[in-house]
């Protein structure tokens, strides 16, 4: 089959479902509005089209002068961003796909699904909108933008039931795709008998790097406490390891505030701080870790607690993750209350405090990724979404 992605950029969490697809036999043609910085190309290379010049002049100034001083206006054109036409009809009926997945219900993805409803190309919605979700709106704004995007959608978010929510009949769950990468017994914990803790993310406020430190260093606190009275030093070593991207001037400052916070409250020999790691990289910190820390907010969908399970790692996580539904608490690992200092330092005691249960929370996590978390759950998936289409059910064609 000939998949077509058209997404605002190559992400990681694609990765492994684009090496599945090729592997077994499929093309795939990705359309990505730009490229970051850091992208692993290994199996697919995205076709950067980049936005029309008319919307390059409105991005310009809307991002360097009517909000210069708003790091989240970035993020303007994701939703608002409009392709050069003629080279995108051009790139899709080139490629004449089978199936068409296009990311958020953008002006992007308007454009690109109005090309494919004319050549009669099977589009899929895919957003990271919880699949339990609450009645849809049906002002007018919201069924215009209903009429302009695919019917048949798709989400790595599972949500959380609710008296007023719903699943509904054209909407999917597909989790994120991780292959995994060391079982238990091909990795080693507790190196130099010290508890590692990695913590991923891009080096913005909303990732809580602070909120993390702080809990480690009242751990810390508590440890020096402890080996007053008590000889066995119950929690032993604690290292802290934050990795993260930090190229644009907001996350460059950022990240000189959570270093600055590291030398003024001596934490240098506990903390390191590692920005812009090569993805063929990352391994080495996996294996290096003993336990995964996600502390950030507003996450609509992260995938590196999976990455951190295909390495048989246990994870602490917010309960207001979109993707918390990955780590099942007190099995896999534990979920803190969003922004809360004082749980995220107990589930971190909690974790700390049993070396043992630490590795089978590890091995259970990476069992769960084995069983739930694979390319043919995410293949098979959208095949029974397309056979929807096919049989009529949808008039997406």
């Amino acid at each position: 089959m000939r998949f077509l992605y058209v997404a605002p950029r190559y992400h990681t969490n694609q990765m492994d479902i684009m090496k599945g697809l090729i592997e077994h036999g499929h093309e795939v043609c990705f359309i990505s509005h730009y490229a970051a910085i850091i992208e692993d190309y290994s199996y697919v290379t995205p076709v950067v089209l980049g936005y029309s010049r008319l919307y390059r002049l409105i991005d310009y100034l809307y991002v360097k002068v009517i909000h210069r001083k708003d790091p989240e206006a970035i993020v303007f054109k994701i939703q608002h961003g409009f392709p050069p036409m003629r080279r995108l009809r051009k790139l899709i009926c080139g490629f004449g796909p089978d199936v068409v997945i296009l990311r958020e219900r953008s002006v992007y993805s308007m454009a690109a699904y109005w090309i494919c409803r004319r050549k009669g190309y099977p589009c899929i919605l895919y957003n990271q909108n919880p699949l339990w979700s609450e009645p849809e709106k049906r002002d007018l704004a919201h069924r215009l933008v209903g009429s302009l995007t695919p019917r048949l959608r798709m989400t790595p978010v599972m949500g959380t039931k609710g008296a007023d929510k719903s699943i509904k009949e054209n909407d999917y769950f597909v989790p994120f795709v991780i292959e995994p990468q060391k079982a238990p017994g091909e990795r080693v914990y507790f190196a130099e008998d010290e508890v590692h803790i990695l913590c991923i993310g891009k080096y913005e406020i909303r990732k809580h790097h602070l909120l993390l430190l702080e809990a480690v260093e009242m751990l810390l606190r508590e440890r020096q406490d402890r080996h007053e009275t008590d000889a066995t030093g119950t929690y032993g070593g604690i290292r802290l390891t934050l990795v993260g991207e930090a190229t644009g001037h907001f996350q460059k400052e950022y990240c000189e505030k959570v270093r600055r916070y590291v030398r003024e409250h001596h934490m240098e020999e506990i903390v390191t701080v590692k920005t812009n790691v090569p993805r063929d990289k990352m391994e080495e910190e996996y294996l290096a870790a003993d336990v995964y820390v996600i502390p950030s907010t507003r996450e609509m969908a992260s995938v590196s607690q999976l990455e951190a399970m295909s390495y048989s790692l246990p994870v602490i996580c917010s309960d207001a993750n979109g993707t918390a539904c990955y780590v099942e608490d007190g099995e896999t690992g534990y979920l803190f209350r969003d922004c809360s200092l004082e749980d995220l330092t107990d589930q971190l005691r909690k974790m700390l405090a049993d070396r043992e249960r630490m590795k089978r929370m590890g091995a259970a996590g990476y069992r769960a990724l084995v069983e739930k978390y694979n390319y043919r759950t995410y293949f098979e998936t959208v095949q029974a979404m397309l056979e929807k289409i096919r049989s009529g059910v949808l008039d997406e064609i």
